[in-house]
């Protein structure tokens, strides 16, 4: 088969994806309650926050780029590029301000339903993370996020008032962002102050399988309330290699690997994978497992497998477990070059990602983020050149066309972020993802006004041309 006789499927979903926290601002309008994301002063990745928002400091991300007042003028923007999928997250504190109220908070629910209504004119299709790094910062400090069993209680009940809410209007949910980063920011992912003790590892796999639990009361309403749309799951789930062909790096890799895909293992086969229990054995971790627990993971798995991909990481046995996004990458690959922010360039490892995880589970897969963080300046002429960010995206494409060729089902690929965002690792301005430049300085200097980067007409002649720009 020519790669121009079919580039992508003709119902190939193109888009950008953000994240409610880093984006909307507004952080205590229209009765909204306070998250762990707005005490976070670094970035929510960070590990740097307080118990309650300091009048005395200043947190990029209480407006943000101001989203939730600007969403009409951003949304035409990607109609312009030609979106037909918007990745965004609602936040949880907007529609219970402390997360367990009995009552929702109806201006949340309306700006959503606003938010949605302005995407689907536009024809495109509002794809939900129903928990982004935003719990609220109440059922961190009342309950100690999700070490505490109640939170399921207080999910269910939210995810039961989105469902009925938007059942009519989202058709693609995902109930945690990067799941697979409990153990190593177990503050944003599970809103557990966790530190360093003989006991971390218990309580973070406690509060892990508690996040399982209730993922699979989200996939049980979703397919009561609204049986046409689809519950996935989504994992950070950049490469990682061995940092030579030595069998202990071989092998050590694999385990870290393995450690890593425990999530979704349990998200989208419905049950504890038996390498665990090594684990836990070796370990003394001794899991609180309620009744009919087990049954409830088995008999409801996610229907997707949605990932972010941003680089590869290498790992020398004996060193400690490393993250695929962000943080510290391994020891250096002399084959690929860097970011300027150091995280390397690898867009083979895409493809190698996405045929790794289609053997694995044989379920449909989304790329929900993928994007090129660097440094962008306002030229002489006015404009913003960004041909680094053309040529990642461009390389990072084709791969996904060679995995699909591969006989990976990919549904849709969602760029991280179509627009400047405040940085989940950093909490400023100045890392720029988008192919939107956003006049905002890490102080919160600046007009906010929206300018087109030289990739803004590049991806969306990708998205006119279902690819086949790519080829010629």
């Amino acid at each position: 088969m020519s790669k121009l006789d079919k580039v992508f499927p003709e119902n190939f979903l193109w888009g950008g994806a953000i994240a409610a926290n880093q984006a909307e601002g507004a952080w205590n309008v229209d009765g909204k309650g306070p998250s762990i994301a707005d005490v976070s002063r670094g970035g929510i990745i960070s590990g740097v926050s307080d118990m309650a928002v300091d009048p005395t400091k200043f947190y990029a991300s209480h407006e943000a780029i101001d989203f939730y007042h600007r969403y009409k003028e951003d949304v035409a923007l990607f109609a312009e590029m030609g979106f037909t999928l918007f990745r965004t997250s609602i936040a949880w504190s907007r529609i219970f301000p402390k997360g367990d109220e009995d009552a929702p908070n109806e201006a949340g629910l309306q700006f959503y339903d606003d938010l949605f209504d302005e995407l689907l004119h536009h024809g495109i299709q509002p794809m939900i993370t129903i928990s982004h790094y935003e719990t609220p910062l109440h059922l961190a400090n009342e309950y100690g996020g999700w070490e505490n069993e109640k939170l399921i209680t207080f999910f269910n009940r939210y995810c039961e008032v989105i469902f009925n809410r938007y059942k009519e209007k989202v058709k693609y949910w995902m109930t945690f962002n990067e799941v697979n980063n409990m153990h190593k920011i177990p503050f944003a992912t599970g809103a557990c102050r966790i530190e360093e003790g003989p006991d971390r590892l218990q309580r973070l796999y406690q509060a892990s399988h508690n996040l399982l639990v209730a993922n699979a009361h989200a996939v049980r309403l979703g397919k009561e309330i609204m049986p046409q749309n689809q519950v996935g799951c989504m994992l950070s789930l950049s490469a990682f290699y061995p940092n030579t062909c030595h069998p202990d790096d071989v092998f050590e890799a694999y385990e870290f690997r393995r450690r890593s895909l425990f999530y979704s293992d349990v998200m989208l086969r419905g049950h504890y994978p038996a390498y665990a229990y090594r684990i836990w054995d070796e370990n003394n971790i001794k899991l609180n497992i309620r009744p009919g627990e087990l049954e409830l993971i088995r008999d409801h798995t996610c229907a997707f497998l949605a990932f972010s991909y941003y680089l590869s990481s290498t790992h020398k046995a004996g060193m400690p477990i490393l993250s695929s996004t962000g943080g510290s990458r391994g020891i250096d690959n002399p084959y690929l070059e860097k970011t300027n922010y150091g995280w390397t360039i690898d867009p083979k490892g895409l493809r190698y990602v996405c045929n790794e995880l289609y053997d694995r589970y044989e379920k449909p897969l989304f790329i929900v983020e993928n994007g090129y963080g660097g440094i962008d300046e306002i030229s002489e002429d006015g404009k913003i050149h960004d041909p680094y960010r053309v040529d990642y995206v461009k390389k990072h494409l084709i791969e996904i066309q060679e995995a699909i060729l591969d006989g990976c089902e990919i549904l849709g690929y969602a760029y991280w972020g179509p627009i400047d965002i405040v940085s989940a690792g950093t909490g400023e301005m100045r890392k720029r993802y988008g192919f939107i430049y956003v006049d905002r300085d890490n102080d919160g200097n600046g007009t906010l006004e929206r300018i087109k980067k030289d990739s803004f007409d590049w991806y969306k002649e990708v998205i006119e041309t279902n690819g086949r720009s790519l080829f010629e």
